[in-house]
């Protein structure tokens, strides 16, 4: 029986289900462990490992097997890392091995569980739950987790379960990210072994002064809200701390000056010491410290300044075999974020950084991007001092490398899935996908528009002609920073293919404010979303109509979008009905007040040093200028973008006699991960435009 993609693509999760990821190599190359589903649409991850050598895969962890409850009972903790990190699988999505990869341990149902990888064996540790994030220590004899917003460890062998240190309040965790954090940073853990297995540095989180928001579901009356600590802009983040606990319960703090620097980014603990990098409120600055794990004491080790505001770059700070700080500097000269080793700039202008993957010796693994539709994985030798390119095609790529052992995963423009191999000194070997290969092919035209040569995909109807006339015009964006929608991946476009094969010329742009295309395109948006962003978005519209005379109608334009894009989608009904039609805002942020501390003021400012940025940005006060139709679409059980964005902005158009439309989502969060809601969204969607979008 055919299936159609809506459904196919709900189902499996959005193709990601039955993909290898997670991947973690021994330090001699002999074995990986990773994770992947049994199959396309199944949503239960399993742990494997793989002889590098001879390809063998085994299943070490089924939790079908392990007859454990389901994901109802996962702990709160568990569910909103899932939520931060937009994990839509369920089973077994995260785990932590020992130095040596031979043992790795995990969570199911809020239980800690113990893996021998060479045996594959698997057995229950008596710890108190519920469990969430345990980690080995690096020698591999005893796990640390937490529970109850304590840091607790245990024994390997299930024995002297006992709480390291207890929060002082219920308004005090030790071990655990702030929301801040597991959001907007990329730091999704709050807590990091020594070397030596013999000390835990501990993020001590104090959420006494973070405002209290509390979501209620609707549909569910005799449920209480949920209540969450959200610091919106402007107001109170959470206070936090880092403490030094030995596993025999002395505890020592670090000392930095929390005032000025009230951000941690980011923690890094090897053989040559302890690092740890913190930021001001207004993200000009990032200084790496070094820490004294005996006294707490800091020193400093690196400062970054930038003007406008300092970058976040996952897998950094990080150390050469001989002690180098590893780092990254934006660079004025050619508009290039560029690795540096001990203040050197080792990577070259216009090979735009995004992430540094690992460190080995003198060696160092990362991912950059030439053309920002790219993202390739580099290797640079600093005993050669040369960078290589380690993948080919046009594509996405990532890796992991370890003991001369490279996992490189990709996936590329001219076929569908991602792509997984194993590199060896002697072979290349495929690791197995089950991911289901989509019963739709994109047929993608990419092209740059504009003197700032925004990147632009346009997909029409398979099969479509000129002889069947103009078609209506959806714009599909996201359109703002941390993420990118045009990208040389081919199924990255299958949505946008069905959603063009319902009769519509769709146009997806990336303009000022996305990654990849440097510093100063990153920065553009500074304190203005509404112009850059919008501008973009119309140059590549008339780019697109004018590549393709007779395709596209500019007298039915229509634009959709979800969080940012949601935003956008909105502001473009507003601000230029004479160019937009029609407007589909899934999760809009209406007023930028409502939002995060980290993101907004990075952007738009301290809203009591800039307030006319926030008026600027916001789509409240323009409610009564709404002349075209719109459809605004949230999850009630939000808690990013909470449902007061839509709820605000539908009572200014209600206030303003604006007819609009709003479909409330009961018990869906940011994700919407749920399938029946999931497929249904686009078929609604689509119907919506349809009658909207008439001559």
């Amino acid at each position: 029986m055919s299936i159609s993609y809506p459904r196919q693509s709900a189902r499996t999760r959005r193709f990601t289900l039955g993909v290898p990821r997670a991947f973690q190599i021994a330090p001699d190359g002999s074995r990986a462990a990773f994770l992947r589903t049994r199959a396309g649409d199944d949503p239960v991850t399993c742990l494997w490992t793989l002889d590098t050598g001879t390809g063998e895969e085994t299943c070490v962890a089924d939790p079908a097997a392990l007859a454990v409850p389901g994901e109802e009972d996962l702990p709160p903790e568990e569910r909103a890392r899932r939520e931060r990190a937009r994990e839509q699988a369920g089973g077994i999505v995260g785990y932590a091995a020992d130095r040596e990869l031979r043992q790795a341990v995990f969570t199911l149902a809020g239980r800690l569980y113990a893996a021998d990888l060479g045996a594959g064996t698997v057995r229950e540790l008596p710890a108190r739950g519920p469990v969430f994030d345990p980690r080995l220590d690096p020698a591999g004899r005893r796990v640390a987790y937490v529970s109850g917003r304590t840091l607790r460890i245990i024994e390997i062998d299930g024995t002297d379960d006992r709480a390291l240190v207890q929060p002082e309040s219920d308004q005090i965790s030790y071990g655990l990210a702030e929301f801040i954090a597991a959001e907007e940073m990329g730091r999704m853990r709050g807590y990091w072994w020594s070397p030596d297995g013999g000390t835990l540095l501990a993020a001590r989180v104090d959420e006494t002064p973070v405002q209290r928001w509390h979501i209620a579901d609707p549909a569910n009356p005799d449920r209480p809200a949920t209540e969450v600590a959200y610091p919106a802009a402007g107001t109170p983040n959470a206070m936090v701390s880092l403490v030094l606990l030995k596993v025999d319960g002395r505890r020592t703090g670090v000392a930095w000056d929390r005032g000025e620097f009230p951000y941690v980014n980011a923690v890094s603990w090897d053989r040559h010491g302890l690092l740890i990098v913190v930021q001001p409120r207004d993200q000009r600055a990032q200084r790496v410290l070094t820490v004294d794990p005996s006294n707490g004491a800091t020193s400093l080790l690196h400062t970054e300044h930038d003007p406008v505001w300092t970058e976040i770059v996952p897998g950094l700070p990080a150390r050469t075999g001989a002690g180098d700080l590893v780092w990254i500097t934006e660079d004025a000269g050619t508009d290039t974020r560029r690795i540096t080793v001990a203040g050197t700039p080792v990577t070259p202008g216009g090979l735009q950084v995004r992430a540094v993957l690992g460190v080995e010796g003198d060696t160092i693994l990362f991912t950059a991007s030439e053309d920002p539709v790219e993202t390739h994985v580099y290797l640079y030798d600093g005993g050669k001092d040369a960078v290589e390119r380690l993948t080919e095609g046009r594509g996405s790529f990532g890796a992991v490398r370890s003991g001369g052992v490279t996992v490189v995963s990709g996936a590329r423009l001219d076929r569908p899935g991602t792509e997984v191999e194993v590199r060896t000194a002697n072979a290349v070997r495929p690791v197995a996908s089950f991911a289901e290969t989509p019963v739709i092919t994109p047929k993608v035209e990419l092209f740059t528009a504009g003197d700032r040569e925004i990147r632009t995909a346009l997909l029409l109807p398979t099969g479509w002609v000129p002889e069947h006339g103009r078609l209506p015009v959806l714009l599909d964006p996201y359109g703002g920073p941390h993420a990118q929608r045009v990208v040389a991946v081919q199924r990255a476009y299958c949505e946008a293919q069905w959603l063009a094969d319902q009769g519509f010329a769709v146009v997806i742009a990336d303009g000022r404010g996305t990654p990849g295309r440097g510093p100063a395109f990153e920065r553009e948006v500074r304190g203005d979303f509404v112009g850059p962003v919008l501008d973009d978005q119309i140059t590549a519209l008339t780019e697109a109509a004018r590549r393709h005379p007779g395709a596209l109608d500019l007298d039915r334009v229509g634009i959709r979008g979800w969080s940012f894009g949601g935003w956008l989608a909105g502001l473009a009904v507003l601000h230029r009905p004479d160019v937009f039609h029609a407007g589909i805002a899934g999760a809009p942020v209406t007023d930028w007040r409502l939002y995060d501390t980290h993101y907004t003021e990075r952007y738009l400012g301290h809203p009591d040093e800039e307030p006319e940025n926030y008026t600027a940005n916001s789509l409240l006060g323009k409610a009564g200028e709404l002349k075209r139709p719109m459809l605004l679409i949230h999850g009630l059980a939000d808690d990013n973008v909470v449902a007061a964005h839509t709820l605000r902005l539908s009572s200014a158009l209600l206030a303003a006699g604006r007819p609009h439309t709003v479909l409330p989502l009961s018990g869906v969060t940011h994700m919407t991960p749920q399938e029946i809601v999931a497929e249904n969204l686009l078929h609604l969607q689509v119907e919506w435009l349809k009658s909207n979008l008439t001559r």
